[in-house]
């Protein structure tokens, strides 16, 4: 099925306000991190996701029949082996809501609260569960669960003032800040320390322009590069030149955006991320917008999913989740 409508010239002018919009709403959340270092980095994200309905019209029933289905009977959603899975069911949450306002997520609570305060979680979990109460709604978390997330997600602070996955790092990653900022946002919470957050991404900037995952590394990855962006970005910082540049310069002739420098094909991960960042920080990219609907549209299946890349072969809730963030990008 063909998703990618090209755009009417009569409709130009619509799409204009529709960017404009687009751009105040992720600009929106800056203003609030300067004043507070507060910013729910998954409802910037939801608002682009919702925008895909533009384009998928009347598949935005096949999506959401998709997302249901990965459904499991004791609550939550499942990953690609059909068990349930905190990850997987964070990014299908927000998936349905982005393309059914009919959903009442509420019916997860009972088998979120089967975790408590996230004690046995890894980081990467912790920070699912914590958006997957956010996609309850506002105060639907227990305070006293709320307040012990706050204190599981300080001790993988890293010695840098970062994040990272790991308890007692050096060092923090790009993804950890990311993943920290968007929790304290999920939770309404001020950020503590936000300038750590700043020092650790600094040690984390490549030679060539971009971001990494480790210190001193000579190439940049897309994910690592826009995960910076953004958080720099949310937290009121300046973005110089170069990773913008960076990132441009990923985009891959077939209208899709690549992992890093030298990767032979483009997926949908680094596309939706990349894009979100461009969007961010206002940088020009709509003069490729034809090329990256026909990329996304190509990763299209007649399920109402998204494959991950031309080398995966089994849509999952993740990817469909961020061919929607990529494609309400694309739609304005």
């Amino acid at each position: 099925m063909d998703i990618v409508a090209k755009q009417k010239p009569l409709s130009r002018c619509v799409s204009l306000l529709q960017t404009n919009k687009l751009l105040s709403t992720i600009d929106a959340g800056r203003t609030i991190a300067r004043r507070n270092a507060r910013v729910s980095l998954r409802l910037q994200m939801l608002q682009v996701a919702r925008l895909s309905r533009n384009t998928l019209g009347n598949s935005l029933e096949l999506v959401s029949k998709f997302l249901k289905s990965t459904a499991c009977a004791g609550g939550g959603f499942s990953n690609r082996q059909g068990q349930v899975d905190l990850y997987y069911s964070a990014f299908a949450a927000d998936a349905i809501l982005a393309v059914d306002e009919s959903w009442d997520s509420t019916e997860l609570e009972p088998w979120l609260m089967q975790y408590g305060s996230g004690s046995s979680l890894d980081f990467v979990h912790l920070c699912c569960l914590v958006r997957l109460w956010a996609a309850c709604g506002k105060r639907r978390c227990p305070s006293s669960i709320s307040d012990s997330f706050v204190e599981r997600l300080e001790t993988f602070r890293s010695s840098d003032g970062g994040f990272s996955s790991r308890l007692g790092a050096t060092s923090g990653t790009a993804y950890g800040s990311f993943l920290a900022l968007g929790a304290y946002g999920d939770l309404g919470r001020e950020l503590s320390n936000p300038a750590g957050i700043e020092h650790s991404l600094a040690s984390l900037k490549t030679a060539d322009g971009g971001w990494s995952n480790e210190p001193r590394r000579s190439v940049g990855s897309t994910a690592a590069t826009a995960a910076a962006v953004v958080v720099m970005h949310s937290l009121g910082q300046s973005i110089d030149p170069d990773p913008i540049r960076w990132l441009l310069e990923q985009r891959h002739a077939t209208g899709g955006f690549v992992a890093a420098p030298g990767v032979p094909l483009p997926d949908l991960l680094s596309t939706a991320v990349a894009l979100h960042a461009l969007d961010a920080t206002q940088a020009p990219w709509r003069q490729w917008r034809e090329g990256v609907l026909d990329f996304i549209d190509s990763l299209w299946t007649a399920e109402g999913a998204f494959h991950g890349s031309w080398a995966d072969d089994i849509p999952d809730a993740e990817y469909t989740y961020y061919g929607l963030v990529a494609l309400g990008h694309a739609s304005v």
